[in-house]
């Protein structure tokens, strides 16, 4: 990773950014830690690279006030997302202000620390470009799959997927294998990035 990089932890739990701190660390990374949105947004941040671990649930801000004010900036870091499986389309609504990825609770440190992998090495082209790829990746669902990855991206779960579209829950279940499978994600967290990185907004519909 580059030397100068810098994961910011951002969460009001204590036990959780001494935890978080301690697992970067142990893969080589810096680390700044925060326990509100405010002191985060107050603070002065010149790492050139790096990214943000943002807890989407604290008492002074939630997740989505502080990606908003860290959008109005023009913030340049990755912002990764930190969610329980309640909070899944608050995250999305993160995402479709500027976040980079969400991680939800509980989570391995294997598919933490990719993430943080993956943003530390984003760049301003890789992040113009990153849609591009992804896209073509779209065009091969069927117009039920793609009404399946909407309500995805939404942050609904299969029975009320079933409910909406009127479909069985085992239909759901096995549009939803095959977007996965099409599209090549390894995760619904994933799958919702590379919707969003695609242009594809299920509140434009």
């Amino acid at each position: 990773m580059p030397v100068d990089a810098v994961v910011h932890i951002v969460d009001d739990d204590e036990a959780i950014r001494d935890s978080l701190d301690a697992l970067l660390g142990a893969h080589g990374y810096a680390t700044r830690c925060f326990d509100s949105g405010r002191s985060f947004l107050d603070a002065e941040i010149d790492a050139k690279q790096g990214c943000v671990l943002l807890d989407v649930r604290m008492p002074d801000m939630d997740g989505i006030s502080i990606q908003e004010g860290l959008a109005e900036r023009k913030f340049p870091l990755p912002v990764i997302i930190i969610t329980g499986h309640g909070d899944v389309p608050m995250a999305v609504k993160a995402m479709k202000v500027g976040a980079f990825d969400f991680i939800e609770k509980p989570f391995t440190d294997d598919s933490l620390v990719s993430s943080v992998k993956a943003a530390v090495a984003l760049s301003a082209e890789s992040q113009a470009t990153a849609g591009a790829g992804e896209a073509s990746e779209f065009s091969a669902l069927t117009p039920r799959e793609h009404d399946v990855l909407l309500l995805l991206v939404e942050g609904q779960p299969n029975k009320v997927i079933a409910y909406n579209l009127g479909i069985s829950a085992r239909t759901v279940e096995v549009h939803r294998a095959r977007v996965m499978e099409k599209t090549g994600a390894k995760s619904l967290s994933h799958l919702v990035r590379m919707a969003l990185s695609a242009g594809i907004n299920p509140g434009d519909d």
